[in-house]
């Protein structure tokens, strides 16, 4: 065989060559046997273009000279298979690295181990591809991010391009550290975590410190080395961490580092309690979370423990005035002596507060668009929400009647609205329960403007926004905002702001634009009080959990009065 290839593809060219050793001075013809072939070559070469698997054999050859005829050389055994698809690898096998590591990009054909390839690379970064089948990048950059895959070439054949490998190339990480308390409690131990991010990079070990000189890193004499980055360590200081991987190490930032106390005696463990004690509470309610610590004379410093959306300031009280539904949530706290800040107790048992909406919470009225005016053919929907399958809306009109929404789908009411739509509007679950009631009025004047207000009622100490619309102008400026019939400002706006809603911020509102007015609505401020109404004949009792006032008369001799978010409708 011409070349000395050991294995041989298919569409390649050989060269099989016969040499009788001795008759270099006699002029011989050559015979040849040979798989898949009628005719052979009668010279000394037997040349196959573009070979296939089917040439695969044995190939013998003689030769004649005259008379004389020579015996049949040994079987010379081809054997032609498919190229292999080249595969691309990595070493280290990350492909996830950090700026300034080292990594190898390695190009790889099965089978073709013996022969004498020449690669090409299509890589993100390389202007003069590497011609061998590893390619090395030193020091990594984020530049070399990027996609690689590469073919082999041996004469004129190619093997397939490799199926693509990607690289990516981030800054360097900061490790993480994690501590599952900040106080080493009496004869235990605290466990700290280190940990690289992304989780999906690998062959990290970690490396602990401890104060912020120290340069050495600790060892076993110092803590208990767990697996997963995790060790326990027994003695206060400030700790921190780094990742290391590779050959030369290659390491992360350091971690920020996170001070570990001493917990005192157990004596002094902290307790939570409410003032009230109360463990549910009711939007607009005041209550005082207090951490207490009983024995001895120390001065304590506070630290507090919350899940709520609000946390909680560092004192030994926090008075939640006003409540809401982001207080609710479990609360813990210690103590740090204010003699020895690394000196704690442990935590406190968690004291769970939960704040309910309203006094029924189970069910809720939501209403879309979130207003109390609507111009009439208005598509209006109100959903029922809670944990219920049937729900019904029902109805008080102006004109005392009571009725149910003709059009629900599921838990929502649709409205077009018309004149008769005016009325209070509530939602009863098949079990009996009910949500707050919501006032709809509807603006029979199609060419006057209506105030957009909110549904419900507005919270003390939120913030809410009051506008004027047209049917044919959402947004308008140049309007006068009325408060139980006094003008607000003299100057005109585009919107009524109120960035802290209190009692006096309670009542009907309008608005007037080019001169025409908006009907007037309530808006309700929401604190749970007690308002006892004089009910001397009743015409019908229906609680149905009202946290808003009652615009205005319903009927001229029926009224809506609220009693503890109640609503009772009686004979004047």
């Amino acid at each position: 065989l011409q070349h000395s290839w050991s294995q041989i593809f298919t569409g390649e060219t050989i060269t099989l060559r016969c040499e009788i050793q001795g008759g270099e001075g006699k002029v011989w013809k050559y015979e040849w046997t040979a798989p898949n072939t009628n005719s052979p070559p009668t010279s000394s070469e037997y040349r196959i273009s573009r070979v296939s698997v089917s040439h695969s054999g044995d190939y013998r050859c003689r030769g004649s000279s005259d008379y004389l005829l020579t015996g049949w050389s040994d079987a010379f055994r081809l054997t032609v298979s498919f190229p292999s698809k080249p595969t691309v690898t990595l070493q280290p096998s990350w492909t996830q690295i950090y700026s300034g590591e080292t990594v190898t990009v390695r190009c790889e054909i099965q089978g073709g181990e013996g022969a004498q390839w020449t690669y090409e690379w299509r890589a993100a970064k390389l202007n003069t591809p590497p011609t061998s089948n590893e390619y090395r990048i030193i020091r990594a950059t984020e530049s070399d991010s990027g996609g690689y895959s590469c073919r082999g070439r041996r004469d004129y054949f190619f093997s397939e391009w490799s199926d693509i490998i990607t690289l990516t190339v981030s800054y360097k990480p900061k490790a993480k550290l994690r501590a599952d308390n900040t106080a080493v409690p009496v004869g235990g131990s605290v466990t700290l975590t280190c940990s690289v991010n992304p989780s999906s990079s690998s062959g990290w070990k970690y490396y602990w410190y401890r104060d912020e000189k120290s340069s050495e890193a600790l060892t076993t004499q110092d803590a208990v080395f767990h697996s997963n980055g995790q060790i326990s360590v027994s003695q206060e200081g400030l700790y921190r961490c780094r990742g290391g991987r590779g050959n030369p190490v290659y390491y992360t930032k350091d971690s920020q580092s996170v001070r570990i106390g001493k917990t005192v005696t157990a004596s002094n463990r902290p307790v939570v309690t409410l003032y009230p004690n109360w463990s549910e509470i009711y939007r607009g309610e005041t209550i005082t979370v207090r951490c207490e610590i009983h024995g001895g004379d120390t001065e304590w410093d506070y630290e507090w423990e919350t899940n709520s959306m609000i946390k909680a300031p560092n004192q030994s009280e926090y008075r939640i005035r006003s409540a809401s539904s982001s207080n609710s949530g479990n609360y813990r706290c210690k103590g740090r002596m204010k003699s020895s800040q690394h000196e704690t107790t442990e935590w406190s048992d968690s004291v769970t507060l939960t704040v309910s909406d309203n006094v029924h919470s189970a069910a809720s009225l939501t209403v879309s668009p979130d207003r109390v005016q609507h111009f009439t053919s208005d598509s209006v929907s109100l959903t029922c929400e809670g944990n219920f399958t049937e729900w019904r809306v029902r109805k008080f009109s102006e004109d005392g009647r009571l009725s149910d929404c003709r059009r629900m789908t599921g838990s929502t009411c649709d409205i077009n609205t018309s004149k008769s739509d005016t009325a209070v509007y509530w939602c009863e679950s098949g079990s009996g329960e009910f949500s707050s009631a919501v006032n709809i009025t509807v603006q029979n004047d199609g060419n006057g403007p209506i105030l957009v207000s909110p549904v419900h009622p507005v919270t003390e100490g939120a913030s809410v926004s009051l506008s004027c619309s047209l049917r044919t102008q959402k947004i308008l400026s140049n309007v006068f905002f009325y408060h139980n019939d006094k003008l607000i400002e003299n100057d005109p706006r585009g919107e009524l702001k109120i960035s802290a809603v209190s009692k006096s911020d309670e009542g009907f509102y309008k608005c007037q634009y080019s001169g025409r007015e908006s009907a007037q609505s309530w808006m309700s401020f929401l604190k749970l009080l007690t308002i006892l109404t004089n009910c001397a004949n009743p015409y019908m009792l229906h609680q149905a959990d009202l946290s808003s006032k009652v615009e205005k008369s319903v009927t001229g001799d029926r009224r809506a009065a609220e009693r503890d978010g109640e609503m009772t409708l009686c004979h004047p």
